[in-house]
């Protein structure tokens, strides 16, 4: 699979039509009444030294697909590739390999330490699945330097930091095994915003000194523009949009990605309050009972009927940008005339790339005056 911003050659993950479905079960006899659609069909890769941003409202996929990512789930179907080798159905032990090379840091620092075991034990832990020089004292202390802290912090308990700090030990423990590629579930969404700069910046400091790769799942669409080369967009288990960073942010092509980026609060009290936001309409369908083609349709102000029987495909216009939209946004015709089919498009997409953009529509929602 090829997509933008990652060459083949280079790619140190690659996922292929990923599936993760959950049944849901009735009654004593817990019967199967459906399946939960967590993640649909999704294709992505992630280069050496790359962020990958991950964003979308709650329950639309990111952490399922995380989890997936790094074989804390069996995915239902699809592929996980590393480095060029197949790992989705590896058993324990032929996995551990490669567990020391993908970690993954937790959103809540409280809950993922263990709280009757030292920072010394909690890293140590980790230390022992890799064969590194020195003692594992003197390694857990430099780790702790490494993220920030004081070396003397190694003696206590996780419920004697502050939430910063908890979460600073939770990345001394990924890079404890030298990984290659770190899961950040929501990192910061826990922490006050002087302390979300704090461990941002120790991140990228982490990143241009170990050449670190980054799956970034944040729901602070601010943080992942700071952070991220690339964004993915995910809406009910699906990616409906993968960009670079900034492009997505000046020039978003799916309506719901605008809706996204029209939800950041702005600064400038005066600004925000002439601003007119337009922002999706409704709730989020059932991941149970998905609806039938494009998969927004049912909030989206410029459906129609193409967007309610036929599934849109994931289409690559000039420069990269990619989106699932029948009628996109901020294209012109010469952006229409060369877009192609992705080959990260979902199986169950029609044949057609769009031929017409679309255009704000004029009954979004508004939200401000």
């Amino acid at each position: 699979m090829s997509t933008p911003g990652s060459n083949d050659s280079a790619a140190l993950l690659e996922v292929e039509h990923l599936e993760m479905w959950f049944p849901v079960r009735q009654g004593t006899a817990g019967g199967k009444r459906g399946q939960v659609h967590a993640v649909d069909d999704v294709s992505f890769a992630v280069a050496e030294g790359e962020t990958l941003g991950l964003v979308g409202e709650s329950g639309c996929g990111k952490t399922t697909l995380a989890r997936c990512v790094v074989r804390l789930l069996q995915p239902s179907a699809g592929t996980v590739r590393f480095r060029g080798d197949d790992i989705t159905s590896l058993g324990s032990r032929a996995l551990r390999p490669y567990r020391a090379k993908m970690q993954i840091v937790f959103q809540d620092p409280r809950g993922s330490l263990n709280p009757r075991k030292r920072v010394s034990q909690i890293i140590g832990a980790a230390l022992e699945l890799d064969a590194g020089g020195g003692s594992k004292q003197d390694r857990v202390r430099k780790l702790l330097d490494q993220v920030g802290l004081n070396p003397e912090h190694a003696s206590r308990f996780p419920h004697e930091f502050s939430g910063g700090q908890r979460q600073r030990i939770g990345v001394a423990r990924a890079l404890a095994v030298n990984p290659q590629l770190i899961v950040l579930d929501e990192p910061v969404s826990a922490l006050d915003v002087s302390i979300q700069a704090q461990v941002i910046n120790l991140l990228d400091d982490l990143q241009e000194q170990l050449g670190l790769s980054y799956i970034f799942v944040a729901h602070d669409l601010s943080v992942v523009r700071h952070v991220s080369d690339r964004i993915a967009v995910m809406y009910l288990g699906k990616v409906v949009e993968l960009s670079a960073a900034e492009e997505l942010y000046t020039r978003p092509v799916h309506p719901y990605t605008q809706s996204l980026l029209a939800s950041i609060p702005i600064a400038d009290p005066e600004l925000s309050r002439s601003r007119v936001r337009q922002v999706a309409r409704g709730e989020l369908p059932s991941p149970v009972d998905p609806p039938p083609g494009c998969r927004f349709h049912t909030r989206c102000p410029g459906a129609t009927d193409i967007c309610r029987q036929v599934e849109p495909p994931l289409t690559v216009y000039p420069g990269g940008h990619e989106a699932a939209c029948h009628h996109p946004l901020n294209v012109s015709a010469s952006d229409l005339a060369g877009a192609r089919r992705s080959p990260a498009a979902s199986r169950s997409a029609g044949p057609d790339t769009p031929t017409a953009p679309g255009a704000v529509a004029a009954d979004w929602t508004p939200t401000g005056t």
